[in-house]
């Protein structure tokens, strides 16, 4: 499979939740075939040189030998109700949310950014990591191992093979290249003001959504925002079409310019956001301006220097530990919207999974994904910074996770995420891959690079394990920045990691606005001229309907995440640039 073919995926259930996903985990492929997961062409893709993952550091040694003694101990570290689980008040989901200070004590927010920075992370990682095959309970290799996604920011989970490869994706009726939608039938009669609302298209025998990729039904947040950028892609090809400048242009070559404009835009928001938010705006100059020291991009598996740059591999620092980061990030419950315009409002609290839910249920209390039902929906204002005081924060980076992610749906029967393997635990999930893929400690990767590594005195809580000299790397990052960063973004090893590979994948990309046309600036209607926030991405889809006037600001808002963040001066465009004509640096019809 070439760098932009990529096969079309649909969703089981709800999809599986990735080994590499913010709220993901792997499950192996079942003979049953209970897995949730339906890759056509999987047995089409083996690993190679240009689809298979590397390693970062490949000449340190691993944290812990990849034995069952080993792997057992990594288990026991993360299970429910061990030291990572923050043991949340897992009562009331509205009063986890308002008095976090009792119900969840041990999983304090973080202050400069919103709920949904989370899961946009997570459709980062759906863009460019899938590992549905590595098992669980067994030693990996990393050159063996197939990347089933391309490694660039290219939306692949979005276009999937273009509307010739995966015509399932595309709405042709209008006359225009579109994505489909669909809306929810009721619930205008539940939404603010009447409005409708829409979710993913879906089988409606089902509800198997119908995506580029699967995981992201995992969860409704996840499948609202894969729904945004369906719309977006939409409200694209609308604002180009009332372009007098581009009457001539056919259907093709206007799907291909709102095809490249999307891409922009959000790449633009991965460099300019989040990578900032994340990492440090500091440590995002400094990789710009001075390139990696440790990704090589441009390196195959076997050490030698890959075919095309643009195939890079993923090392399996970042894809098994240093960006599973999220996993702390997430809140036990979610406002996911405001309700009917209605006094009192009605507003739709829940956790975000709840193992004692019927799988069944065509509704259920939580946010598990799979399901269509006139209140899942998502009132965006909940989880990102509009302006109107109404969104709430995630939860710092530490070494704790919420307690709704020790105990993942399944227990009762085909759920989200079912693991076939037994282990429901996220964190132990995490950790046994450690041991499988003979990942190197935090400690030893912190002395590679030069920087202050955690003390053993820092890391007094894993002495029981025997950890506390030799720390799994998803760990360390973690409590990295807990010490280091108060909880608020990466720290030394964990933010170079993130950021080298980030950067790189951008760089290498040719058809990237970073690689093709770097002094490129956003032309799409934003709130500041020459920018692009994910507020503004999601304005222009038309997903933010106006909330009633009515409804009045919570009483525990949080500053404002996005308006803290300069612009990267290192690569500010000049005002003369603008997007290059139809004819250049337009990939292929996809």
């Amino acid at each position: 499979m070439s760098h932009r073919r990529k096969k079309y995926l649909s969703a089981g259930l709800a999809g599986i939740l990735c080994s590499t996903a913010i709220v993901g985990l792997t499950a192996t492929h079942a003979a049953d075939g209970k897995n949730n997961l339906n890759l056509p062409g999987l047995r089409e893709r083996p690993a190679t040189q240009d689809n298979s993952f590397t390693r970062m550091f490949p000449d340190l040694p691993p944290y812990a030998p990849p034995t069952d003694a080993a792997r057992d101990q990594a288990k026991k570290l993360g299970e429910k109700g061990g030291l990572i689980d923050a043991l949340d008040n897992l009562t009331d989901p509205i009063q986890s949310i308002l008095n976090p200070a009792v119900f969840s004590p041990h999983n304090p927010d973080n202050p400069n950014m919103t709920a949904g920075v989370t899961f946009f992370g997570q459709f980062l990682d759906h863009d460019i990591t899938l590992d549905p095959r590595s098992p669980l309970l067994a030693q990996s290799d990393p050159k063996k191992t197939t990347n089933f996604r391309t490694a660039a920011f290219d939306l692949d989970s979005v276009y999937g093979d273009g509307p010739q490869g995966s015509p399932q994706l595309y709405d042709l009726s209008s006359g225009e290249i579109k994505l489909k939608v669909e809306p929810i039938p009721g619930s205008e009669a539940v939404s603010r003001n009447g409005a409708i609302r829409f979710d993913l298209p879906r089988d409606p025998s089902n509800n198997t959504a119908i995506l580029g990729d699967s995981r992201n039904d995992e969860h409704v947040i996840l499948a609202q925002f894969h729904l945004a950028m369906l719309r977006f892609h939409n409200a694209v090809i609308d604002h180009l079409r009332k372009d007098p400048t581009l009457a001539d242009k056919s259907d093709e070559q206007i799907f291909k310019l709102a095809q490249r404009q999307v891409r922009w835009h959000y790449q633009w928001i991965i460099l300019h956001e989040f990578l900032p938010l994340t990492i440090g705006q500091a440590r995002v100059a400094d990789i710009l301006n001075k390139g990696p020291r440790f990704y090589q991009v441009d390196e195959g598996a076997d050490g030698r220097r890959a075919r095309r740059s643009k195939d890079p591999l993923l090392p399996i620092e970042f894809s098994v530990a240093a960006y599973r980061f999220g996993h702390s990030q997430i809140r036990p419950s979610y406002r996911l919207n405001f309700g009917p315009t209605v006094t009192p409002a009605a507003p739709f609290f829940a956790f975000l999974f709840d193992d004692t839910q019927d799988p069944n249920d065509p509704d259920p209390i939580d946010l598990r994904g799979g399901k269509r039902a006139p209140r899942r929906f998502v009132d965006w204002q909940t989880f990102f910074n509009f302006g109107d005081g109404n969104f709430r924060p995630n939860k710092q980076i530490d070494g704790k996770l919420s307690s709704v992610v020790m105990l993942l749906p399944g227990s009762r029967g085909p759920a989200p995420g079912l693991p076939a393997d037994g282990v429901q635990s996220l964190a132990s999930r995490n950790l046994m891959r450690h041991v499988n893929f003979g990942i190197p400690s935090g400690q030893a990767i912190a002395k590679r690079m030069g920087v202050r590594a955690l003390t053993p005195a820092q890391l007094d809580e894993l002495k029981p394990f025997d950890m506390d000299k030799s720390t799994p790397l998803w760990f360390y990052i973690m409590k990295e920045a807990e010490v280091m960063e108060k909880g608020l973004r990466l720290g030394p090893v964990g933010g170079r990691i993130v950021g080298e590979v980030f950067i790189g994948l951008l760089k290498a990309d040719e058809t990237s606005y970073l690689s093709a046309q770097p002094r490129w600036k956003p032309v799409l209607p934003a709130a500041r001229r020459g920018d692009f926030r994910i507020t503004d991405l999601l304005t222009f889809a038309g997903v933010v309907p106006p909330l009633d006037a009515a409804v009045a600001p919570p009483t525990d808002a949080v500053p404002s995440s996005t308006d803290v963040v300069p612009l990267l001066d290192e690569v500010e465009p000049s005002p003369t640039d603008v997007v290059p004509p139809l004819d250049e640096v337009v990939p292929p019809l996809q």
